[in-house]
């Protein structure tokens, strides 16, 4: 049986901002360009139909409560785990995230 045949599963990675960037003067030029390639990032991914959905809390000024999250459908752990590790908002150190197995119980129509 290949990736192909096999039935895809669904992971999550939740984002957090570090601390810096809690409030709003603690952001800059290239940390704003950073969460923009982040949200083209997952806009792509979700135009591929590997991303099942993203969003994050709105609170201001943000604090480590707040938090993102991707859900993503892929073949294997390894796929959505790269997936998470090549986010730019990760690269560019504006969030870190955790990675989790999930499981999508219920879904409006």
């Amino acid at each position: 049986m290949s990736d192909s045949d096999s039935p895809k599963k669904k992971y999550c990675y939740v984002l957090r901002l570090y601390p810096a960037y809690y409030e709003s003067s603690g952001w800059t030029d290239e940390a704003r360009e950073t969460v923009l390639r982040h949200f083209h990032y997952l806009k792509d991914l979700a135009e591929k139909g590997t991303l099942v959905l993203a969003g994050r809390t709105v609170n201001e000024p943000m604090s480590g409560k707040d938090f993102g999250i991707a859900i993503l459908e892929t073949f294997s752990r390894e796929e959505a785990q790269s997936i998470m590790d090549n986010d730019p908002s990760i690269l560019g150190k504006v969030m870190y995230a955790e990675f989790f197995d999930f499981s999508l119980a219920l879904m409006r129509k």
